[in-house]
């Protein structure tokens, strides 16, 4: 007997002795690939269009809101049959109804500072190694003409030097 014919044999006999548990073990990827595909799609979706219900049905005078066609508003009135009414532009008002508000923007109280803002930005000092002269430098750009340590300037004053 060669022995691709015993190989083929030992493959049938292998395939036809197992049926009870190969048909449930061979469904178990397709089993595997729908619970990933609901947990990683359906049930986030589910949860957005839940919060999203929950913030339309919220919906109260003077919040700030956007339409699906993208329109930035303020809501004036909420009827009881579900007709909103924004106001789009000081004194023009537009009925719209609940389900074409997209999202309603909740105001957030900024953190109080610390510091008080002064609008220049903290100089940082960095250490590069600089190849001309063997050593390292602090300071993001030095000018090669100047002193060492001393900033860069675009247009520099010949009796600073």
């Amino acid at each position: 007997m060669p022995f691709t014919s015993h190989a083929f044999a030992l493959v049938a006999a292998g395939s036809s002795g197992g049926k009870s548990g190969g048909g449930l073990l061979s469904f178990l990827p397709l089993l595997l690939i729908v619970a990933v595909g609901y947990m990683l799609l359906v049930r986030p979706a589910r949860t957005r269009q839940r919060k999203a219900l929950e913030n339309r049905a919220a919906l109260e005078p003077g919040a700030e809101v956007t339409t699906t066609a993208g329109m930035l508003a303020t809501v004036v009135s909420v009827d009881e049959d579900g007709v909103v009414t924004l106001e789009v532009a000081p004194g023009v008002h537009s009925r719209f109804v609940r389900a074409a508000i997209a999202r309603v923007h909740t105001p957030f109280e900024d953190e109080p500072a610390d510091e008080p803002l002064t609008g220049a930005h903290e100089e940082i000092p960095t250490e590069s190694h600089d190849t001309t002269t063997g050593g390292t430098s602090t300071g993001a750009s030095e000018d090669p003409g100047s002193e060492p340590g001393k900033p860069w300037s675009a247009d520099p004053d010949p009796k600073d030097r």
